[in-house]
């Protein structure tokens, strides 16, 4: 990997270039705590939904890739695991401390 220092400030997308729908975070994320039918779990209130504002959005991190060397070190999945894990562990933290 290249050094992140870099000798000017520049701004960079880190991205792994794919697309994910909110339903596929919450496949993940449920399937992270080992449930996979989350269906009756989970309420999709219409009046919260917004137009699509545009078909597809995209990271496009290649400007980091060609500067700094930077790829992706884990996946989608995982780092969902990984935010439901951190954020079960805060709640059993706060759970502690009342």
């Amino acid at each position: 990997m290249a050094d992140a220092q870099q000798d000017e400030p520049d701004d960079y997308v880190i991205a792994t270039g794919e697309t994910h729908s909110v339903r596929d975070v919450v496949d993940a994320a449920f399937h992270a705590i080992g449930v996979d039918d989350w269906s009756n779990l989970v309420v999709c209130a219409e009046s919260l939904r917004r137009p699509a504002e545009v078909e597809h959005l995209v990271g496009d991190a290649s400007k980091a890739r060609e500067r700094l060397g930077w790829k992706p070190k884990v996946t989608f999945e995982e780092l969902i695991e990984m935010m439901v894990t951190a954020d079960l562990k805060d709640a059993a933290e706060e759970r502690r401390r009342r």
